[in-house]
């Protein structure tokens, strides 16, 4: 918001929303958003070589010849769950919706490690579909909160802060954290690298769960319809 008072260092860089921490439930929030920031990208960065693995099994399916595209499905789930957003959060509120974008990041991962480009290409499918609602309520909603939460001086800088902790701290955890466990699950030879894909990504997906549970039952907060359509607005 423009204003006539005259600004800080501090203030003109945004870092006053570091201030936000004292408040122990948007501490709370960031920590978990953080946690759950560290799954954003995983299947972005894994996904094609994870689908390019079925190439000898499934030479020729679709899935194999063309994987990126087959990616890019997930970027169009993205644009049509963006739509939803607005009943979403009037219909189940902040939490809910948070929830529900948890929790569907188990459903993607999950349908990962039991999908094929063969019997189960419905499972990489509906892996495509969630993508959508996984990626969008939770950055979605996350800013919802951080606007609601903030007085209109530092929202813009609260909702940096959320975009700090999730794609960018909790992005570059879970790229270090993913690439750990890759690895771990991956036999390297002169042939070329096998890797135990369906345990990789149930180990992410059991990740997922296990913050979804604890965002849950930890962090408390009430829905109230009214006062999220005054930050809409």
């Amino acid at each position: 918001q423009k204003s006539s008072e005259k600004k800080t260092v501090i203030q003109a860089l945004g870092l006053d929303a570091f201030r936000l921490f004292k408040s122990r439930k948007i501490a709370l929030f960031l920590i978990f958003s953080m946690l759950l920031g560290c799954v954003l990208q995983i299947s972005n960065m894994w996904g094609d070589q994870f689908l390019q693995s079925f190439g000898v099994e499934y030479a020729g399916s679709f899935v194999t010849e063309y994987s990126l595209v087959f990616l890019s499905f997930s970027m169009v789930s993205e644009a049509l769950f963006i739509l939803s957003i607005p009943w979403f959060l009037k219909k189940f509120g902040i939490k809910k919706v948070m929830l529900m974008s948890m929790f569907a990041w188990v459903l993607r991962f999950a349908f990962f490690g039991i999908g094929d480009p063969g019997t189960g290409f419905i499972f990489l499918t509906l892996s495509m579909i969630i993508y959508g609602m996984a990626f969008d309520f939770f950055n979605i909603s996350g800013s919802m909160f951080m606007a609601k939460e903030s007085s209109p001086s530092i929202r813009s800088s609260a909702q940096g802060l959320f975009m700090l902790m999730t794609n960018g701290i909790g992005a570059i955890i879970g790229a270090y954290g993913s690439g750990y466990i890759v690895d771990l699950y991956s036999v390297y030879s002169d042939a070329g690298v096998i890797r135990d894909w369906p345990k990789i990504w149930f180990i992410f997906a059991i990740y997922a769960l296990v913050v979804t549970v604890a965002f849950a039952l930890i962090f408390k907060y009430k829905h109230d319809a009214k006062e999220l359509g005054e930050v809409e607005h």
